[in-house]
């Protein structure tokens, strides 16, 4: 299967209470650090999906970078914008829906 992953940052791959600043992120969620590492361990492309980049701020990309380091053991890309690359997108706030037909999937 080729392209690439997307995995939210806050409240996904790191836990999120308050906003406490663009250099903040909270401590990982073990599960997803976990799911990150087994898809990257199979070959597969995973990327940083979030909206803490939309600015392109290369201090906010380093400190996610270091972040992805520190818990996941590399660095990956950061992003947040979808391509036609993106194969699934991992995130705390979407709701999935049917395509081409405006029906939410649920589980």
């Amino acid at each position: 299967m080729s392209g690439w992953i997307g995995v939210d940052l806050d409240g996904t791959l790191a836990h999120y209470g308050d906003w406490k600043g663009a250099h903040h992120i909270g401590p990982p969620v073990e599960l997803m650090v976990k799911r990150v590492k087994s898809w990257l361990a199979e070959g597969r492309e995973v990327k940083i999906f979030t909206a803490r980049v939309w600015d392109n701020n290369p201090e906010t990309v380093a400190t996610i970078q270091a972040w992805c380091v520190e818990h996941i053991g590399q660095s990956l890309p950061v992003t947040c914008c979808k391509d036609f690359g993106m194969i699934e997108l991992w995130d705390d706030r979407c709701v999935q829906v049917a395509q081409n037909t405006g029906i939410p999937i649920t589980a």
